[in-house]
């Protein structure tokens, strides 16, 4: 099982995280807002585990207080990348059909701040050839919160870069 990914979990960052973290920000657990992730994934993680233990600690003290069950109704996995597609992250992201998840879509692609280096940080992490798992899932607490988060492994350096959105 995935380590619950923390704030220092990094230490050795690859650049396009640091790029990303730039765009979208650091580690938090603002629970609202962007934050990146990093971790070193061992083979046999599961990366839908690993995505569901950073979305637990981006949330913090607001997963107890509003209850595992409103975070998790919404949650499910609603994209994964098919084994030799080519990899296009902001494409991928642009097609997704989930009507909860396509609100948070032009948040990550058009409204972040310095727009183009925000496409081309969420390029460098997930559209690489060593990206060999790449999922997206649908969050926010069944009411007024939605969001979305993107996970993604390189399997021969078991990095695995998450990038959580959540608004209100």
């Amino acid at each position: 099982m995935a380590k619950t990914a923390h704030p220092d979990a990094g230490a050795d960052k690859p650049e396009y995280v640091i790029q990303l973290e730039s765009a979208y920000g650091a580690p938090s657990q603002a629970a609202f807002g962007s934050a990146v992730f990093f971790e070193h994934l061992r083979a046999d993680d599961d990366l839908a585990v690993a995505a569901l233990a950073v979305y637990r600690h981006f949330t913090g003290d607001l997963w107890e207080w509003y209850g595992e069950q409103s975070w998790m109704g919404p949650w499910r996995e609603v994209y994964a990348r098919k084994v030799g597609a080519k990899p296009d992250i902001a494409a991928e992201l642009s097609a997704l059909a989930d009507t909860d998840v396509r609100i948070s879509v032009p948040m990550i692609l058009e409204v972040v701040q310095s727009a183009d280096q925000a496409r081309a940080s969420l390029a460098a992490a997930y559209d690489d050839p060593a990206v060999t798992d790449l999922r997206i899932f649908n969050l926010g607490d069944g009411e007024a919160m939605s969001g979305i988060l993107v996970a993604g492994r390189r399997s021969a350096t078991g990095g695995a870069t998450f990038l959580v959105f959540l608004m209100d």
